[in-house]
Parts: structure tokens; C-alpha cells; sequence
């Protein structure tokens, strides 16, 4: 098998949970499952979501927060088992796919214009 035909084997293999649609800008909840030894527990990781990237089951998309002050930022794949469920707070307004000039702003600077419906 070449390394193209194996690649795509494996994708085939992998699962694609239903998610609502978000982009940058907006607010997300994503609960996540995290394994300490023997046992599961579900987490929330909420945040801006900054981009996302890729397509397919190599997708990811990265969310960012503050936590005590300093700026957090998480990377999680689209097609990770470990992603319980994704919920959308807010949708944002920005006019770009990729807004990491918010990690150079803070306080009343760093929000994000909410969409009115």
C-alpha cells in the first residue's frame, strides 16, 4: 500500500460527529472528556473560537480564553472522540477567518461585536 492509500484508509476508519456550525468570533462551550486513571470526567472549555483549519477529519479549530488573568489557548480536532459536544454561546462579528490580533488585546478592546438576529 502506498502512504496516500493507508492515509485515507484511516480517515475512512474515523468517525464524524455532528456539530453546529461556528466560525471566528464566535463564543463556544466545547465539553471535553478527560481521563485520570481509571476514571472519566467531562469538562467545559469556553472561549473565542480564533480559526479554523483543514477539512474533513483533519480539521481543527482553536479557542481561546482568559483564565486568572493570563490567555489560554486550546487546539482541538473536529474529529476527536474525546469531544463530548460543542455549543454556541455567541455568534461574533469579525471580518476575519483567522483573529489572532486578539492576543495583543485586552480589557474592553479584546470583545467582539455580537450578530443580532
Amino acid at each position: 500500500m502506498s502512504k496516500n492509500e493507508l492515509l485515507q484508509f484511516v480517515e475512512d476508519q474515523v468517525e464524524m460527529k455532528s456539530f453546529p456550525d461556528f466560525k471566528a468570533g464566535d463564543t463556544v462551550i466545547v465539553t471535553y472528556k478527560i481521563r485520570e486513571g481509571s476514571k472519566e470526567r467531562l469538562q467545559n472549555f469556553q472561549g473565542v473560537v480564533l480559526q479554523r483549519v483543514g477539512s474533513g477529519t483533519t480539521e481543527t479549530f482553536t479557542v481561546r480564553k482568559i483564565s486568572s488573568g493570563f490567555g489560554v489557548e486550546r487546539i482541538f480536532p473536529i474529529a476527536s472522540p474525546f469531544i463530548d459536544g460543542i455549543k454556541v454561546n455567541k455568534k461574533g462579528v469579525v471580518r476575519r477567518a483567522r483573529i489572532f490580533y486578539l492576543r495583543g488585546l485586552t480589557g474592553k478592546k479584546a470583545r467582539i461585536k455580537e450578530k443580532r438576529v
